[in-house]
């Protein structure tokens, strides 16, 4: 099997991601390392050297060479054409606060787009976002952690948007793409990111993928009960904790006991 181990270069690796880590290496599986540097507005080349740096400190060590989602944009814009060959992708000059507006989301709701331009005609220019249609369905899949699920991306999401205005690939289209064309059939994440599972899952099957990955999302490391981990949190921080002295293995053990993990095996 294949996996991957996929952080994005915002900010420092911390426990949060050393968990993952563990479960990702622990797997058994060949593991990819794909820096997901899609945003070119937040992520940073010291962040990416960091990760780097990081990881090999850590023993964590990929098994096929290392993959920029920046360096990717030719893939993408072949993805989006598959796409467009089938009527399934529309232009969008809708603000966040225009969709809001008209949907009276709830505080906490997650944003989900209304189709209000899937007949507009919109230009497909670079100063507009790209959606690809969603049609109501539901995925189901068997998370290899947590069971059985069904989600509906319709109505979970709408349609997703795969390219933002500034020219942006989005998490959930180029996730989906690499998935498909690196032959990923094992993905393992946190917790946070099981409701993108159906819309990533729907986004690689309207891309001719028969047979999706399976799935495993572990539990996150939480600094409050209702606040995980980030990348502004020092006292998580590998780095912070490197230069306090700590070895690898307290840190892995560390990320073991603040996330109560789950043997994959």
């Amino acid at each position: 099997m294949r996996t991957r181990f996929a952080p994005a270069p915002t900010g420092w690796l911390h426990l949060g991601h050393v968990l993952n880590a563990d479960y990702v290496w622990g797997s058994g599986a060949g593991v990819i390392l794909r820096i997901e540097d899609h945003d070119r507005e937040r992520c940073r080349p010291e962040y990416d050297a960091g990760i780097l740096e990081d990881l090999a400190w850590l023993g964590c060590h990929p098994d096929f060479p290392i993959v920029r989602q920046s360096e990717r944009g030719a893939i993408y814009r072949e993805a989006v054409e598959i796409l467009r060959r089938r009527g399934l992708v529309y232009a969008c000059d809708c603000s966040r606060a225009q969709i809001e507006h008209r949907t009276h989301l709830a505080p906490d709701a997650e944003l989900r787009y209304d189709g209000h331009c899937r007949d507009r005609g919109v230009a497909m220019t670079g100063s507009v976002g790209w959606r690809v249609r969603i049609d109501p369905g539901v995925e189901r899949f068997v998370d290899g952690l947590l069971g059985p699920q069904a989600q509906e991306p319709s109505s979970q999401c709408g349609d997703v948007l795969i390219r933002d205005r500034l020219g942006n690939w989005t998490y959930q289209f180029v996730a989906a793409v690499d998935d498909q064309r690196q032959g990923i059939d094992l993905v393992i994440r946190g917790v946070d990111l099981l409701a993108s599972t159906g819309r990533q899952i729907r986004i690689a099957r309207l891309l001719g993928r028969a047979v999706p990955a399976e799935f495993r999302h572990h539990p996150l490391i939480m600094k409050t009960p209702g606040q995980k981990l980030s990348k502004s949190d020092g006292d998580s921080g590998v780095r912070d904790l490197r230069a306090r002295g700590w070895t690898p293995g307290q840190v892995r053990t560390a990320a073991r006991e603040a996330g109560r993990i789950i043997p994959l095996s």
